[in-house]
C-alpha cells in the first residue's frame, strides 16, 4: 500500500470517528454546520478518490473545483457559526443584525484577499486551475486570520483552549498554516520526491487536526464564561455607535424626499 493510500484510509478514519464523537456530544446543538462540515469532508474524500480512479484528469479538475467550492461555502458557514457562538454570552444586548454583519465582515475580508491569492505561473493556468488556486489560498489564510484574530482575543473573549469554539479555530488554523506554507514551498520546486513529499505533509496536517478536534470532543465541554468587562463595553459601543448611525441615516433619508419636492 502507498503512503497516499495509507494517508486517505487514515484520514477517511479520522473523519469517520470526528463525526461520531462530535454526534455522540450532540455538538449538532451548537455547530450543525460544523457537524455538516465534518459530513461533507467524508462524502467529498471517498467521491475524488473514486473519481480519481475511473474519470479522465480534465473532468477530475473540474469535480475537484466543484467540491471545494463547496467546501468553502461549508467553511465560511462554520466560522460565521463559531462567531456566532463566542457571541452568545452577549446575544440579547447586540443588535439582531449582528451576526448578518459579521458574515458581510467576512465576505469583504475574503474579497480583499481573492486578488492577491495567485502563484507562479497564475496568468498560463485554465479557468478551472485559476479558481482553484483563488478558492484555496483565500479560505486558508482567512482561516489563519480567524484563528489568530479568536487566539489573539481569548482573554478579553473569555474563551480558552477548553472551549469549542477556539478548539475548531485551532484545528482549521493548523492545517491552513501548513497549507499556505506548502504552498510557497511549491512555487520554489519543480514537480519530483520533494514536491510530492509536501503533498503528503499537507495531507498528514489535516489528518492531525482531525485527530485533534476527536481528542478535544470527546473531552466534557467546558462552560462559557461571561466576557470582560473591556469587552462588553467594546462591544455595546459598537453597536450604539450603528444604531446612531442607522437612526441618523433614516432621519436623513424623509430630509432629502421633503427637499426634492418642495
Amino acid at each position: 500500500m502507498t503512503i497516499e493510500n495509507t494517508l486517505w484510509l487514515a484520514g477517511v478514519g479520522a473523519e469517520l470517528s470526528a463525526l461520531a464523537v462530535v454526534l455522540y456530544r450532540r455538538a449538532y446543538r451548537t455547530f450543525p454546520v460544523f457537524c455538516i462540515y465534518l459530513a461533507w469532508g467524508l462524502i467529498s474524500d471517498v467521491g475524488e478518490f473514486y473519481a480519481s480512479l475511473h474519470v479522465s484528469s480534465t473532468s477530475n479538475l473540474l469535480i475537484y473545483v466543484v467540491a471545494l467550492a463547496v467546501d468553502s461555502l461549508f467553511q465560511f458557514g462554520v466560522l460565521l457559526e463559531v462567531s456566532r457562538s463566542v457571541l452568545r454570552p452577549m446575544a440579547k444586548l447586540l443588535p439582531r443584525w449582528t451576526p448578518a454583519a459579521v458574515g458581510v465582515l467576512i465576505i469583504l475580508i475574503c474579497a480583499a484577499i481573492w486578488p492577491f491569492a495567485k502563484s507562479p505561473g497564475f496568468s498560463g493556468f485554465s479557468i478551472e486551475g485559476r479558481l482553484l488556486v483563488h478558492l484555496q489560498q483565500t479560505f486558508s489564510i482567512l482561516r489563519i486570520l480567524f484563528f489568530l484574530a479568536l487566539a489573539g482575543c481569548s482573554q478579553l473573549l473569555s474563551i480558552g483552549w477548553r472551549d469549542r469554539e477556539l478548539q475548531i479555530a485551532t484545528g482549521l488554523g493548523f492545517y491552513s498554516m501548513v497549507s499556505i506554507a506548502v504552498a510557497i514551498l511549491h512555487t520554489h520546486q519543480a514537480a519530483g520526491p520533494q514536491y510530492h513529499l509536501l503533498d503528503q505533509i499537507m495531507a498528514s496536517s489535516y489528518l492531525c487536526s482531525l485527530l485533534y478536534w476527536v481528542y478535544c470532543f470527546a473531552q466534557q465541554e467546558a462552560t462559557r464564561r461571561e466576557f470582560t468587562p473591556q469587552m462588553q463595553n467594546f462591544l455595546l459601543a459598537v453597536a450604539g455607535t450603528a444604531r446612531s448611525t442607522r437612526m441618523a441615516l433614516a432621519e436623513t433619508a424623509p430630509a432629502k424626499n421633503r427637499d426634492r419636492r418642495q
